[in-house]
């Protein structure tokens, strides 16, 4: 039985094994109460449980060499009880600090500060209809799942432009467009963690990593480009592979499109060209981002940059890693200043003021869930169960011999697993990242290695789980084209994509980290010792 007979096909009524198992998925799905109620519990879990582990004087062996900060003088690592007078003490004299210090919440505000701009100015919007309205025939496939890669850096754009914007694109080629609609839908959301650019997801997810990796060593640092080189490198394979399952797989099997399928007047659509003053644009704010991109070259490149290390005079470490969040801000919203003066859609400082507002506005769910991921990711690291959980769950992975690059496959596969019910990158990391940070240091794998791993998983599984935020709507833009369409058919033709994207990605994973030894970021080592 292939994945497309396994599934709900429109008109066939029945029900199979993929279909039932993705029915109790929602189900489970649906039980979970929100992300921020679950931060809120999972903190009060934490403060209970460390109660009972005190009582029970739950301990470790703490694994680093003396002397490291914050290692115990017996090398025992206890739990500590928040529920006595002093954990009182300190939840409440630090419940303020622990969300304003925390490492997502500024760094992604700033870059959101930058992207607003490029965005409601219109820019990003313009930039992806001219990259795939100006594709060939032939190159077609291949720059709508790239494009949708791209499109990552600006939020809801390639749900809400170029997945509709796609399928229009194939019916006008005179192929299926629920092709085109499954290709961006692949790029979009398939290859979530890929991209060129920095976007406001990188520091979200570095904050949390690096939050987690201070469990065991309080001095490590992650910056929001620890994965910058490996998500290049992803670009391209999951554009790839994209092009590849869409025109070998997917289209075959959606066979010639009948025009009567379709739920609305096809002939009423139509595409927007570029206007003049549009062009003018993308050539000028490409002008300006190019001259940044100089700029800082010549910051860093040369030895006598001024954005180098102060002391050792190396890009590692430097004011311009450390600073990255600032240089995509200035890289956002400069270009798209300049695209907004010339097409009109920013004529003042009041014009950019609003697009920043808007977007700032739009980030109060996402602030009412840092200040609970905060506590919850603080709790846990003075109660010291996520030290002890790491300890004790490295140790049960030595022992079984799972500590080689196999452990990454079975680490990948259950964060894919877990991503079909709890869709959100940054709730599921701020939930894993605790846990298996410290597990995995231990072991002797860096954070920023571990995170590149997490979000291959957290990629693959967002096509074909109706828990995905903007599954609903992808669901909705299919139905135009194909009236009786049901869940179970766009899931069966999404499938694909999934199954050759982990394969093929968490292949490329193992040649670049393991094969090839190259870093999957900048002064991102693959490997972590205590003390180095």
């Amino acid at each position: 039985m292939s994945a497309y007979d396994s599934t709900t096909t429109a008109g066939s009524g029945k029900r199979g094994w993929f279909t039932r198992f993705l029915d109790t998925v929602e189900f489970l799905g649906n039980l979970l109460p929100h992300p921020v109620t679950l931060f809120a519990m999972f903190a009060l879990a934490v403060v209970l449980g460390s109660g009972i582990a005190a009582y029970f004087d739950v301990s470790a062996l703490d694994p680093r060499p003396e002397g490291t900060a914050g290692r115990a003088a017996d090398g025992v690592i206890r739990v500590v009880n928040l529920v006595s007078v002093e954990g009182l003490q300190r939840i409440v004299s630090n419940l303020v600090t622990n969300f304003t210090n925390f490492p997502p919440l500024g760094v992604v505000l700033v870059a959101l500060l930058g992207v607003s701009i490029a965005e409601h100015s219109g820019l990003i919007s313009a930039a992806m209809r001219g990259l795939v309205m100006g594709a060939s025939k032939r190159m077609v496939t291949v720059t709508i799942v790239f494009a949708g890669i791209i499109s990552n850096t600006a939020s809801e754009l390639g749900y809400v432009v170029l997945i509709p914007m796609a399928a229009v694109i194939f019916h006008s080629l005179g192929r299926h467009p629920l092709a085109g609609l499954a290709a961006a839908f692949a790029g979009v959301s398939g290859g979530y963690s890929a991209n060129l650019l920095i976007g406001t997801v990188d520091p979200l997810l570095a904050g949390f990593t690096q939050s987690a990796a201070n469990l065991i060593d309080p001095n490590y640092t992650v910056s929001p480009d620890a994965n910058w080189f490996f998500m290049i490198a992803s670009t391209f394979v999951i554009a790839g592979l994209g092009a590849f399952v869409t025109e070998k797989i997917v289209e075959p099997k959606l066979g010639k499109y009948d025009p009567a399928e379709a739920s609305i007047d096809l002939g009423q659509q139509q595409l927007d060209k570029l206007s003049p003053a549009e062009k003018s644009g993308l050539r000028w704010a490409g002008v300006a981002f190019l001259a940044i991109a100089v700029l800082l070259a010549l910051s860093v490149v040369p030895e006598w940059g001024p954005l180098r290390h102060p002391k050792t005079g190396l890009i590692e470490g430097s004011p311009f890693l450390k600073g990255i969040v600032v240089f995509i801000f200035i890289s956002f919203a400069i270009p798209g200043f300049i695209y907004g003066r010339i097409v009109g859609s920013m004529k003042t400082d009041r014009d950019v003021i609003n697009a920043m507002s808007k977007s700032i506005s739009s980030m109060g769910l996402y602030i009412v869930l840092v200040f609970f991921a905060a506590q919850f990711v603080a709790f846990f690291g003075w109660s010291n169960l996520g030290s002890i959980l790491a300890v004790n769950g490295a140790t049960l992975l030595q022992d079984i011999g799972l500590t080689g690059p196999m452990l990454f496959v079975f680490f990948i596969a259950m964060c894919a697993l877990v991503n079909l019910s709890l869709g959100s990158a940054s709730a599921q990391w701020a939930i894993f990242a605790p846990i298996f940070v410290p597990m995995l240091m231990i072991v002797g794998y860096s954070p920023e290695v571990i995170q590149a791993a997490y979000r291959i998983g957290d990629s693959v599984t967002n096509l074909i789980t109706p828990m995905m935020s903007y599954f609903g709507l992808i669901l909705a833009v299919a139905a135009r084209y194909k009236k009786d369409l049901g869940i179970g058919t766009l899931i069966a033709t999404m499938l694909p994509y999934t199954l050759v994207f982990f394969v093929g990605w968490v292949t490329l994973f193992y040649l670049w980290v393991f094969v090839l030894g190259l870093p999957v970021g900048p002064g991102a080592p693959t490997y972590y010792q205590f003390g180095g």
